[in-house]
């Protein structure tokens, strides 16, 4: 997944930063914009689970990256308040497949947001997601 995104020449910040309240898989700078991704994996052909590993990520997980997201903006020493222009939650699902080692994946950009993201204007300080 990391060579996937920056192949697509964004930066990644961190890599499971946790709190007590969760995880976040991966933040990352894409442009000027801080995406953070929710990465999803299951073997193809299983009965249990969403048909596709990004159908995983319901309205609670969502509820729960947002806060996760807020935490990390507001972290000590966030140096990004010139680097990035808005947030947005990015979801990708790795599908095994059950008789090899390949592998697909599926990048679902913009894959939700939140009713009021910060988008930062010129000379405004940034603000949290709500």
């Amino acid at each position: 997944v990391g060579r996937h995104l920056t192949g697509r020449g964004w930066q990644i910040l961190a890599r499971n930063w946790r709190i007590g309240a969760g995880e976040i898989d991966l933040v990352c700078l894409s442009a000027r914009t801080i995406v953070f991704v929710e990465v999803k994996a299951l073997r193809s052909g299983g009965r249990r689970g969403p048909e596709r590993p990004v159908l995983a990520v319901g309205p609670r997980k969502q509820e729960r990256l947002v806060r996760l997201g807020e935490a990390w903006l507001a972290g000590p020493g966030r140096t990004l308040a010139d680097r990035w222009d808005e947030v947005r939650f990015d979801v990708i699902g790795i599908e095994f497949g059950v008789d090899g080692p390949g592998a697909t994946l599926e990048h679902v950009v913009d894959a939700f947001r939140p009713g009021d993201l910060p988008v930062r204007q010129p000379g405004q300080r940034r603000r949290g997601l709500r």
